[in-house]
């Protein structure tokens, strides 16, 4: 279950930034609700997965997660680069969280 909140985390920790990035560009009550609600959701869901999972694994893997959704969200929704170098630090970030989940 631990691992599940983990993941979750890091998907509404995606939420967060496309409410900070929307929220940076257009401030509407509902981009601020979307970055808030967002984090809080996020952090309250890596709280839950920190009383199993050690706190080196979960914040790697929270943060990798996050990292990647934004890049992806980036790439798909906000016309960033998909340089081939970008994409293969992407799949670097990939290898390592999954590395990481076979070690813990």
């Amino acid at each position: 279950m631990s691992w599940i909140c983990l993941v979750l985390a890091g998907l509404t920790e995606v939420i967060g930034v496309v409410g900070l990035k929307k929220a940076s560009e257009k401030g509407s009550w509902f981009m601020y609700l979307l970055l808030i609600g967002g984090f809080l959701v996020s952090l309250t869901l890596l709280r839950i997965s920190l009383e199993e999972i050690p706190l080196s694994i979960a914040y790697a893997v929270w943060t990798g997660i996050g990292t990647m959704g934004a890049a992806v969200v980036g790439i798909l929704f906000f016309n960033e680069s998909k340089s081939p170098g970008r994409i293969l630090c992407m799949l670097g970030i990939i290898a390592c969280v999954i590395g990481l989940r076979w070690i813990a």
